[in-house]
């Protein structure tokens, strides 16, 4: 087994599959509201990347860890074919597993990030999470506080304290930050094939977000020769939360696209 977290939203087993799965310091609840409208024609399986949420830690990360944790989970639950949606991290992931196991994925959808090594983003993000007293904090409001200190978006703020909980009047992170931040250049490197994955790819980039760019066209198109991509207006890099709706619509045009 895989000791991949997941949850399973079907109410028809003849319904195809569409696999969501969540960026960095993120968790499968990062998706409900795609979630929510891909129900009514798909049986859909939300995914904890290993190391979040509540799937096993590893001992080092990888994209092609990630990607065989990921298709092995697919393999127990004995789905043989499905749509990948991918975001930020995710989609990295969803890219090799694409790349690792193309059988498996029918089409692919890449939410605002490219297969290109990116420079280091998120040091205040770790800098705050790290000055996060676990051992003596009181409370999530506590927490928060310090974070604002380093981290001035209160949205940011409070995605990460999703991942922040309390058991047995002890406080933890979901995610595994020891091992995220130690590797950190790995997660922010490019994918690497040494052949392309030729079905249908989708690239949804946020008009305000600088993570998809002109200038990895010709990366991207290297291992994704037949990838389009579109654009959401007035959004930056979280936009299937910032508007689901517009979101949904561009994949499921792209899902029921004649190949």
């Amino acid at each position: 087994m895989s000791n991949v977290n997941y949850l399973i939203h079907s109410d028809d087993a003849n319904k195809p599959w569409i696999i969501l799965i969540h960026g960095l310091f993120g968790s499968l609840d990062n998706l409900s509201g795609l979630r929510r409208l891909f129900c009514e024609h798909f049986q859909v399986l939300s995914i904890d990347l290993p190391d979040h949420g509540k799937s096993g830690f590893t001992q080092a990360f990888s994209f092609k860890n990630y990607a065989q944790l990921i298709s092995q989970t697919l393999t127990d639950l004995e789905i043989h074919k499905a749509i990948f949606v991918g975001h930020s991290l995710g989609g990295k992931i969803a890219m090799q597993i694409a790349l690792d196991n193309s059988n498996l994925v029918e089409r692919l959808v890449i939410i605002d990030i490219a297969p290109v090594e990116y420079r280091p983003r998120h040091n205040q993000v770790l800098a705050g999470l790290n000055a996060v007293d676990l051992a003596n904090l009181e409370s999530r409001k506590q927490a928060e506080q310090t974070l604002g200190e380093y981290i001035q978006e209160a949205g940011v703020r409070q995605f990460l304290l999703k991942s922040l909980y309390n058991q047995e009047d002890k406080w933890f992170w979901r995610f595994n930050l020891e091992l995220l931040q130690r590797d950190y250049k790995k997660l922010s490197g490019a994918i690497t094939a040494d052949h392309s994955y030729d079905k249908p790819v989708l690239f949804i980039k946020g008009q305000l977000s600088d993570y998809l760019l002109a200038e990895h066209k010709n990366d991207t198109l290297k291992l994704f020769p037949k990838s389009q991509s579109k654009m959401i207006t007035g959004v930056g890099h979280w936009l299937h939360a910032e508007k689901p709706k517009v979101c949904y619509e561009m994949i499921m045009s792209f899902a029921l696209a004649q190949k």
